[in-house]
């Protein structure tokens, strides 16, 4: 196995993870700082999902075209142009336009960058080393924020640091070879249909992960606030979550290459089932603290086995084309997961957000028991 390229990919797509954590959250704290209301602060998180829906459909064409390797340094240098606009021109119509091409031109780095480790790994490896990408991109994530409050909001140091990183990186992918090749055509949501009617239990639970982080990131800790805990507690909630997702993925991962994977994604969806309902009833207690942790990495887990059962599938151009549609269910879960859990919360009860993750949940446990959920028998690898 290219060692070598598998690493290369994993921190070129690492570096966007980090970019977009260390200059995202000063868009929002701008724009309240400028007074911008909420609903216009939602409409400018919506961009970049709306970006994702339209960069996935143009990954696998753009590819053929281009050749995947180059496309991928062609996007990374085209998003540090966007983010470095973005310091330069703060203007909020032109904001929304950057951030919405960011959405398109980073869903294509990731569609790609998934495809090409998916296709470089050994069976063998499968579960460890897609687990091991699916931990660290969330820890890269996490870095962003921890790192922006160490360097200051005042100035513009986020923007140039996500700058820098998506300048740098593209060099790493010089010279790397084993990335999937593909045709010239283009995911469209008809096709999209298709594929959620032949892997349905994998459709549901990337749309459900997707919603999941989308949820948490907004929500949660308005959610932790109603509940009467002080910003500094909801705050470290969130991250108690977003560690659980980031560093249980790794021993879900060994798991998945020494037992069925299927059984495996079967006992995270019945965990965030069960995590998503004591929630609610242990919220005022100290055991709260490893509810959240298995919450985190249950959601977690049935995202990272998505990629796996997608790579024992899928080889080159399908590869490509099933990343594409795991892009574009992400964009739809996280467009509907938080205006239905924010819909519900105003409206209905405060503990919707994880009733509608165990509704989800419950949805996936359904679905699994039934025929046919993760479509055919898997093609030889």
């Amino acid at each position: 196995m290219p060692w070598g390229t598998y690493f290369a990919v994993l921190a070129s797509v690492l570096s966007v993870g980090l970019a977009i954590g260390v200059s995202m959250p000063l868009v929002s704290l701008r724009l309240e700082g400028w007074g911008y209301g909420s609903f216009a602060i939602g409409v400018m998180a919506a961009m970049p999902a709306i970006g994702v829906l339209l960069g996935a459909g143009l990954a696998s064409r753009l590819a053929a075209r281009f050749g995947t390797a180059h496309l991928m340094r062609l996007c990374l240098w085209s998003g540090a142009l966007s983010v470095g606009l973005l310091a330069l021109l703060p203007y909020y119509p032109v904001w929304l336009v950057l951030r919405l091409m960011l959405g398109l031109i980073l869903t294509i780095v990731f569609v790609l960058g998934e495809s090409w480790i998916n296709q470089l790994v050994i069976e063998r490896l499968r579960g460890r080393l897609v687990a091991l990408y699916g931990s660290t991109y969330a820890l890269s994530q996490l870095s962003g924020p921890l790192f922006l409050g160490w360097i200051g909001t005042e100035a513009d140091y986020g923007f140039w640091i996500g700058v820098g990183l998506l300048i740098v990186s593209p060099f790493l992918l010089l010279g790397r070879s084993g990335a999937p090749s593909t045709e010239a055509c283009h995911v469209s949501f008809n096709d999209l249909f298709a594929f959620c009617r032949n892997i349905p239990a994998i459709a549901w639970a990337v749309s459900l992960f997707a919603a999941f982080e989308a949820m948490i990131l907004t929500l949660l800790p308005v959610y932790c606030l109603r509940q009467g805990f002080t910003a500094d507690i909801a705050l470290l909630m969130v991250s108690t979550v977003v560690v659980g997702d980031a560093l249980l993925q790794l021993p879900i991962g060994l798991l998945a290459d020494r037992m069925s994977r299927r059984t495996l994604f079967t006992g995270c969806a019945v965990m965030l089932l069960i995590s998503s309902l004591l929630v609610p009833v242990f919220m005022h207690t100290v055991l709260i603290w490893p509810v959240w942790v298995l919450f985190g990495a249950s959601a977690g887990g049935l995202f990272t086995l998505s990629l796996i059962l997608i790579g024992e599938r899928f080889r080159d151009d399908a590869l490509v084309r099933a990343n594409a549609h795991v892009a574009q269910l992400w964009g739809i879960g996280c467009l509907l997961g938080p205006l239905v859990a924010g819909a519900g919360s105003q409206w209905v009860s405060g503990h919707t957000l994880p009733w509608l993750m165990a509704a989800g949940a419950f949805g996936l446990v359904v679905l699994l028991l039934r025929q046919g959920a993760f479509g055919d028998k898997p093609a030889p690898v």
